[in-house]
């Protein structure tokens, strides 16, 4: 039987958002598995449904990674000229490549790592709050995205401003070549010098002294993870912000849902990566001939595996076009699935936690002023994932001061008009002018004041008035 809390939650479940990505594979899904699509001058048959996803994601000596460059969609063979790894690999020298870096990419599940993210975020929030309105992809999701980049690899924090001019894809956002050019002579200058300054712990010098099959690293191999680190999940991260403040923003009835069921957060943050699909495929490449639902597949031919699709498959998911903040379970596979998994989930999973938490926490609502959408560029489907311009105004939730002095009789209890938008309570005997030395209390996360030091921002009663 449904509690009154389950029945609360599921008022507040909506359709999918107009903000979320529609399904746009869900005929061609249900009726042939199957859809054919022309990307990058080839015809990539992209496998939709779940079970097949998962299936083709395991059978790596059908539907191989090992081919440089060619597992993204669209390919990248223009735009660089290393192998990622571990992700262009299929074991066993995957699982070997992945063993190096993996040390890295356990760091979000330490406290430590988890309070400087939530420190960043609410250091992002605070600055979005100052101004009138704010371009969510490009002054808080990217910033968002190559700062908390810094702690994952353990580089220092300036080293985000480079980063920064790269925008929210290195190779498919402005002129792909020239970026992925400047991404590759940034990288092997990092190289050269951890090289040349031994004993460092950051990604660079850890890189650097590994070996791989009793033998040291190449400046290939290692710039191949590096470009994967750099490049790989970069606008993955920035798309699950920028679309998860944009479902905010439209269903603000679910910041409440959240505020007042902070248990939930983890269960939202798994449904919103659902529902975003931020990555829509990825590639592989057939070994050998094969077939997939009649649909012939040829040796060296491409195949996608969509994880958007197998996410809103009506078999797995109930009710997949609903965003359901308490679904449970859900075997999403918007990290992937397999060998090759995401090895940055659990910092994607963390940044969206993190948010989820502190937008709850402090913001009443989010009014979305202006948006563009990125525009797909495949015929077959009409899918839109992420913005190339989401502005909005965030609103906090205001708590009442309470000003005066607390031995008089009066304090708290007398009437006045407030002059700010959360309510200044000012108690009786309050001085109405310049910073009164009064003792108040705060309850919220914005600021406070004990006895006669003022903290940030400073409080004054000239924000009320009275009315006796």
């Amino acid at each position: 039987m449904s509690t009154a809390a389950d029945l609360a939650i599921r008022q507040n479940d909506q359709r999918m958002s107009n903000y979320c990505p529609n399904d746009p594979f869900k005929k061609a899904r249900q009726e042939s598995g199957v859809l054919r699509a022309d990307m990058d001058g080839e015809n990539i048959p992209l496998i939709l449904r779940h079970k097949d996803l998962r299936d083709a994601a395991r059978d790596t000596a059908t539907f191989t990674s090992d081919t440089p460059c060619r597992v993204p969609i669209p390919s990248e063979e223009n735009v660089r000229s290393v192998r990622q790894l571990p992700i262009e690999v299929d074991p066993p020298e995957h699982t070997e490549y992945r063993a190096l870096v993996e040390p890295f990419f356990k760091r979000p599940n330490e406290p430590e790592y988890i309070q400087k993210i939530e420190a960043l975020t609410a250091d992002l929030l605070d600055q979005a709050l100052a101004r009138a309105s704010t371009e969510v992809v490009h002054d808080f999701a990217l910033p968002l995205q190559c700062r908390a980049l810094t702690y994952l690899t353990n580089l220092p924090e300036s080293e985000a401003e480079t980063w920064l001019r790269w925008g929210t894809h290195v190779f498919r956002e402005g002129e792909g070549t020239k970026k992925g050019a400047a991404l590759e002579d940034y990288i092997f200058r990092q190289i050269d010098y951890a090289l040349g300054h031994a004993g460092g712990d950051d990604f660079f010098s850890v890189l650097t002294r590994s070996t791989f099959q009793g033998r040291s690293l190449t400046r290939e191999e290692v710039a191949g993870f590096a470009t994967l680190m750099f490049a790989g999940g970069r606008d993955t991260v920035i798309n699950s912000v920028t679309g998860t403040i944009a479902y905010l923003a439209e269903q603000s009835n679910a910041l409440q849902t959240l505020r007042t069921n902070p248990k939930l957060i983890t269960l939202a943050g798994e449904e919103l990566l659902r529902a975003l699909s931020p990555v829509t495929h990825i590639g592989r490449t057939a070994t050998h001939e094969t077939e997939i639902h009649g649909v012939h597949v040829k040796p060296g031919q491409r195949v996608s595996l969509c994880f958007a699709s197998a996410n809103f498959d009506e078999t797995v998911f109930d009710q997949p076009e609903e965003v359901r903040l308490d679904r449970k379970p859900n075997p999403h596979v918007a990290f992937g699935f397999g060998t090759h998994l995401c090895l940055g989930a659990a910092h994607a999973r963390l940044i969206i936690r993190t948010l989820l938490k502190l937008l709850s926490e402090r913001f009443d609502r989010i009014e979305i002023l202006h948006l563009e959408r990125n525009q797909p560029s495949v015929s077959e489907y009409l899918r839109h994932v992420g913005f190339r311009n989401l502005t909005v105004r965030f609103q906090q939730i205001l708590h009442p001061v309470r000003c005066g002095n607390p031995s008089d009789p009066g304090w708290g209890k007398s009437r006045l008009e407030s002059m700010t938008r959360g309510g200044l309570w000012v108690g009786k005997g309050a001085v109405t002018s310049g910073v009164t030395p009064c003792h108040a209390r705060w309850a919220g996360a914005g600021f406070a004041l004990a006895g006669d030091r003022p903290r940030r921002p400073t409080v004054t009663c000239q924000a009320a008035r009275w009315m006796e």
